[in-house]
């Protein structure tokens, strides 16, 4: 059992996952010890701050570092209950060592191996992902039912192919190999798929928000292939972490997606709604022209990486974190929809006919 009375460490505070579960924490009136890189700067903290003046919680926010080590030691001091959500998710790379490697790996081992000297700790909640079960969708088919379960690991993504995905399975095999080497403190592990959903930040950077971005300015005008991947609410991935902190009964991974689905039909899910005033994909893109000009495109997009995952689907099954953890997944438009509005109030798009009322 977690004492809620104590403090709770949330890593990253300011990111996009983190900033929904710090709310949930203070709904529940919780303290929570804030890890962010510089306590100083108002605006990047200001909207933790407003949201957290109507909630019963406190906040209070200490400098850290994921790669200077002993920078967790005064957050982690007291806690019991430890988030671990600080890591990159980055579409432009063009150093993969320094951008992602680096900070995954050195990050997690940085906080766990912190955690070893921090009496008070009872468990660890990680934030890994659903790429450290799987790098391409080809390799779905493989798989036991070609549908991906907790038993999965991702086997085929390296510093050159996948790099984001190979710094993620990197980061929670470490996580689990520390856990192992001692028998003080608890890990679970969250996978999630690809997070949508309004941001606590409406300017917070992830690579969600860049895919979401396609959907509306122009960028898939031509059309948006079948690129399978899953999705899941940013407000669903937050309660997944919290009932996964609390509830004495969780252990080990959990699959944390709502939908198996794809780039156009995550796309459609806006034409009801958007359709009229937005570039929205009316039609699939062929797989031919995204393998011939996708490496121009995009130093990610490579050959390789478009023949495994374009026209192939993706498929996981969620029935862990339902069962065990009680989630009730929001449904696909709402989630996009919530979030398309927010980056439109926020000027991400240029349009002059669509404005929230």
């Amino acid at each position: 059992m977690i004492n809620t009375q104590k403090p709770v460490l949330v890593t990253g505070a300011t990111g996009y996952v983190a900033g929904h579960l710090v709310k949930k924490l203070l709904q529940q009136g919780l303290t929570v010890h804030a890890a962010v890189r510089d306590p100083a700067n108002e605006s990047k903290l200001k909207y933790l701050n407003q949201m957290a003046k109507s909630l019963p919680g406190r906040i209070r926010y200490f400098r850290t570092d994921l790669l200077q080590q002993g920078s967790y030691a005064q957050a982690m001091n007291g806690c019991e209950l430890v988030f671990h959500t600080a890591s990159p998710f980055e579409t432009r790379v063009i150093d993969a060592q320094k951008q992602l490697i680096e900070p995954a790996l050195l990050g997690t081992r940085n906080v766990l191996m912190q955690a070893d000297k921090i009496a008070s700790v009872k468990r660890i909640v990680l934030t890994s992902s659903c790429a450290a079960i799987c790098g391409d969708n080809a390799d779905i088919a493989g798989v036991p039912d070609k549908i991906l379960t907790e038993a999965i690991w991702n086997e085929t993504s390296s510093l050159t192919h996948n790099p984001y995905a190979y710094s993620k399975t990197l980061a929670e095999r470490e996580a689990w190999a520390i856990h192992d080497a001692q028998s003080r403190w608890q890990l679970v592990a969250i996978n999630p798929s690809l997070v949508i959903g309004p941001a606590i930040n409406p300017f917070a950077t992830s690579g969600s928000f860049d895919v979401i971005r396609q959907c509306g300015n122009g960028a898939l005008r031509f059309g948006a292939p079948r690129w399978g991947f899953g999705v899941v609410d940013v407000r669903d991935v937050a309660e997944a972490h919290y009932q996964a902190g609390v509830m004495p009964q969780a252990q080990g991974r959990y699959i944390v997606s709502a939908h198996n689905t794809d780039l156009f039909e995550l796309a459609n899910s806006l034409m009801e709604k958007y359709g009229a005033a937005y570039p929205i994909p009316k039609r699939t893109l062929p797989k031919w022209p995204l393998w011939l000009f996708g490496p121009m495109l995009s130093k990610s997009m490579s050959r390789k990486v478009v023949a495994l995952n374009v026209n192939h689907p993706w498929r996981a099954d969620n029935r862990r974190s339902v069962h065990e953890l009680g989630l009730a997944y929001r449904p696909l438009q709402e989630s996009m929809e919530a979030v398309f509005q927010q980056m439109i109030d926020n000027g991400f798009f240029k349009s002059k006919f669509f404005r929230s009322e």
